[in-house]
Protein backbone atom coordinates (compact mmCIF):
# COMPACT_ATOMS: atom_id res chain seq x y z
CA UNK A 1 0.00 0.00 0.00
CA UNK A 2 2.96 2.32 0.44
CA UNK A 3 4.20 2.09 -3.13
CA UNK A 4 2.46 5.40 -3.88
CA UNK A 5 4.28 8.70 -4.11
CA UNK A 6 3.68 9.70 -0.49
CA UNK A 7 5.29 10.46 2.83
CA UNK A 8 7.48 13.23 4.08
CA UNK A 9 9.78 13.71 2.27
CA UNK A 10 7.75 12.63 -0.77
CA UNK A 11 8.95 9.32 -2.22
CA UNK A 12 8.61 8.18 -5.81
CA UNK A 13 5.77 5.92 -6.97
CA UNK A 14 7.32 2.44 -6.91
CA UNK A 15 4.81 1.22 -9.50
CA UNK A 16 5.54 4.05 -11.93
CA UNK A 17 7.47 1.91 -14.40
CA UNK A 18 8.10 -1.77 -15.00
CA UNK A 19 11.71 -1.95 -13.80
CA UNK A 20 11.00 -0.11 -10.53
CA UNK A 21 7.87 -2.18 -9.93
CA UNK A 22 9.68 -5.47 -10.57
CA UNK A 23 12.52 -4.48 -8.24
CA UNK A 24 10.05 -3.51 -5.49
CA UNK A 25 8.07 -6.75 -5.96
CA UNK A 26 11.18 -8.96 -5.82
CA UNK A 27 12.24 -7.30 -2.55
CA UNK A 28 8.70 -7.43 -1.11
CA UNK A 29 8.29 -11.15 -1.92
CA UNK A 30 11.68 -11.92 -0.39
CA UNK A 31 10.77 -10.00 2.79
CA UNK A 32 7.36 -11.71 2.93
CA UNK A 33 8.86 -15.20 2.53
CA UNK A 34 11.35 -14.54 5.31
CA UNK A 35 8.73 -13.09 7.68
CA UNK A 36 6.13 -15.78 6.93
CA UNK A 37 8.60 -18.66 7.00
CA UNK A 38 7.47 -19.62 3.50
CA UNK A 39 9.44 -20.73 0.50
CA UNK A 40 10.27 -17.74 -1.67
CA UNK A 41 8.78 -17.53 -5.14
CA UNK A 42 9.04 -15.11 -8.01
CA UNK A 43 6.36 -13.21 -9.86
CA UNK A 44 7.24 -11.62 -13.16
CA UNK A 45 5.35 -8.50 -14.11
CA UNK A 46 4.74 -7.28 -17.63
CA UNK A 47 3.64 -3.86 -18.83
CA UNK A 48 -0.05 -4.87 -18.78
CA UNK A 49 0.24 -5.76 -15.08
CA UNK A 50 1.23 -2.24 -14.02
CA UNK A 51 -2.14 -0.52 -14.46
CA UNK A 52 -3.97 -3.41 -12.80
CA UNK A 53 -1.48 -3.47 -9.92
CA UNK A 54 -1.89 0.29 -9.40
CA UNK A 55 -5.68 -0.09 -9.42
CA UNK A 56 -5.43 -2.94 -6.92
CA UNK A 57 -3.20 -0.82 -4.68
CA UNK A 58 -5.78 1.99 -4.72
CA UNK A 59 -8.62 -0.44 -3.95
CA UNK A 60 -6.62 -1.97 -1.09
CA UNK A 61 -5.84 1.46 0.37
CA UNK A 62 -9.54 2.32 0.19
CA UNK A 63 -10.44 -0.96 1.92
CA UNK A 64 -7.92 -0.24 4.70
CA UNK A 65 -9.24 3.32 5.09
CA UNK A 66 -12.78 1.96 5.42
CA UNK A 67 -11.74 0.13 8.58
CA UNK A 68 -10.21 3.32 9.99
CA UNK A 69 -13.24 5.12 11.40
CA UNK A 70 -13.01 8.86 11.35
CA UNK A 71 -11.13 9.23 8.10
CA UNK A 72 -12.62 11.03 5.15
CA UNK A 73 -12.28 7.83 3.12
CA UNK A 74 -14.28 5.60 5.47
CA UNK A 75 -17.46 5.46 3.42
CA UNK A 76 -17.27 1.69 3.18
CA UNK A 77 -15.89 -0.64 0.57
CA UNK A 78 -17.55 -1.34 -2.73
CA UNK A 79 -16.81 -5.06 -3.28
CA UNK A 80 -17.37 -4.59 -7.00
CA UNK A 81 -14.16 -2.56 -7.25
CA UNK A 82 -12.00 -5.20 -5.58
CA UNK A 83 -10.73 -7.90 -7.92
CA UNK A 84 -11.82 -11.51 -7.66
CA UNK A 85 -8.72 -13.57 -7.00
CA UNK A 86 -8.10 -17.30 -6.95
CA UNK A 87 -6.59 -19.04 -3.98
CA UNK A 88 -5.68 -22.69 -3.84
CA UNK A 89 -6.04 -24.72 -0.65
CA UNK A 90 -3.17 -27.15 -0.10
CA UNK A 91 -2.25 -29.66 2.58
CA UNK A 92 1.04 -29.02 4.34
CA UNK A 93 3.42 -31.59 5.87
CA UNK A 94 1.55 -31.53 9.18
CA UNK A 95 -1.82 -32.23 7.56
CA UNK A 96 -3.16 -28.69 7.88
CA UNK A 97 -4.87 -26.91 5.03
CA UNK A 98 -3.06 -23.76 3.96
CA UNK A 99 -4.09 -21.16 1.37
CA UNK A 100 -1.66 -20.60 -1.51
CA UNK A 101 -1.73 -17.81 -4.09
CA UNK A 102 -2.68 -18.58 -7.67
CA UNK A 103 -2.33 -16.81 -10.96
CA UNK A 104 0.51 -14.91 -12.53
CA UNK A 105 1.62 -11.30 -12.65
CA UNK A 106 -0.57 -8.84 -10.75
CA UNK A 107 -3.18 -11.56 -10.05
CA UNK A 108 -0.67 -13.60 -8.05
CA UNK A 109 0.27 -10.49 -6.07
CA UNK A 110 -3.42 -9.77 -5.42
CA UNK A 111 -4.03 -13.41 -4.43
CA UNK A 112 -1.15 -13.38 -1.93
CA UNK A 113 -2.36 -10.03 -0.58
CA UNK A 114 -5.91 -11.37 -0.16
CA UNK A 115 -4.55 -14.30 1.86
CA UNK A 116 -2.59 -11.96 4.13
CA UNK A 117 -5.58 -9.62 4.56
CA UNK A 118 -7.76 -12.60 5.50
CA UNK A 119 -5.19 -13.71 8.10
CA UNK A 120 -5.06 -10.14 9.46
CA UNK A 121 -8.85 -9.99 9.64
CA UNK A 122 -8.98 -13.30 11.48
CA UNK A 123 -6.37 -12.30 14.06
CA UNK A 124 -7.80 -8.78 14.47
CA UNK A 125 -4.77 -6.89 13.18
CA UNK A 126 -6.45 -5.63 9.97
CA UNK A 127 -8.30 -3.00 12.01
CA UNK A 128 -4.92 -1.54 12.97
CA UNK A 129 -3.94 -0.82 9.37
CA UNK A 130 -4.60 2.88 8.82
CA UNK A 131 -3.61 5.74 6.57
CA UNK A 132 -1.98 8.86 7.94
CA UNK A 133 -4.53 11.65 8.37
CA UNK A 134 -2.06 14.23 7.14
CA UNK A 135 -3.38 14.76 3.58
CA UNK A 136 0.12 15.70 2.44
CA UNK A 137 1.38 12.28 3.55
CA UNK A 138 -1.24 9.48 3.33
CA UNK A 139 1.25 6.73 4.27
CA UNK A 140 -0.33 3.45 5.39
CA UNK A 141 0.83 2.35 8.82
CA UNK A 142 0.20 -0.23 11.53
CA UNK A 143 -1.30 1.46 14.60
CA UNK A 144 0.65 0.17 17.59
CA UNK A 145 -1.12 2.38 20.13
CA UNK A 146 -2.64 0.54 23.07
CA UNK A 147 -6.20 1.67 22.33
CA UNK A 148 -5.91 1.70 18.52
CA UNK A 149 -6.29 5.48 18.37
CA UNK A 150 -3.28 6.44 16.26
CA UNK A 151 -3.98 8.80 13.38
CA UNK A 152 -0.47 9.79 12.19
CA UNK A 153 2.14 7.48 10.74
CA UNK A 154 4.58 9.54 12.82
CA UNK A 155 3.48 12.00 15.50
CA UNK A 156 6.80 13.82 15.21
CA UNK A 157 6.65 14.24 11.45
CA UNK A 158 2.98 14.48 10.46
CA UNK A 159 1.12 14.98 13.72
CA UNK A 160 3.30 17.87 14.78
CA UNK A 161 2.99 19.64 11.42
CA UNK A 162 -0.81 19.31 11.25
CA UNK A 163 -1.28 20.30 14.90
CA UNK A 164 1.01 23.32 14.45
CA UNK A 165 -0.97 24.49 11.39
CA UNK A 166 -4.24 24.11 13.32
CA UNK A 167 -2.79 26.01 16.30
CA UNK A 168 -1.62 28.88 14.07
CA UNK A 169 -5.01 29.03 12.34
CA UNK A 170 -6.78 29.25 15.73
CA UNK A 171 -4.42 32.03 16.81
CA UNK A 172 -5.06 33.99 13.61
CA UNK A 173 -8.83 33.60 14.11
CA UNK A 174 -8.70 34.71 17.74
CA UNK A 175 -6.43 37.65 16.88
CA UNK A 176 -8.76 38.77 14.10
CA UNK A 177 -11.84 38.58 16.34
CA UNK A 178 -10.17 40.48 19.17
Amino acid sequence: MNTIAAGKPRREDLLADLSTAQEWLDDALSDWAMAAGEAPFNVTLDQDDLDRLRDFRDDLRHAAAATDEGTQDSGGVNPATLPVVSVSMQWDDSGRVQPAPRGSGWRKVASLTAIEVLKAQLDGSWGRIKTCRNPRCAVAFFDRSRNNSGVWHSVKVCGNAVNLRAYRARRRTSSASA
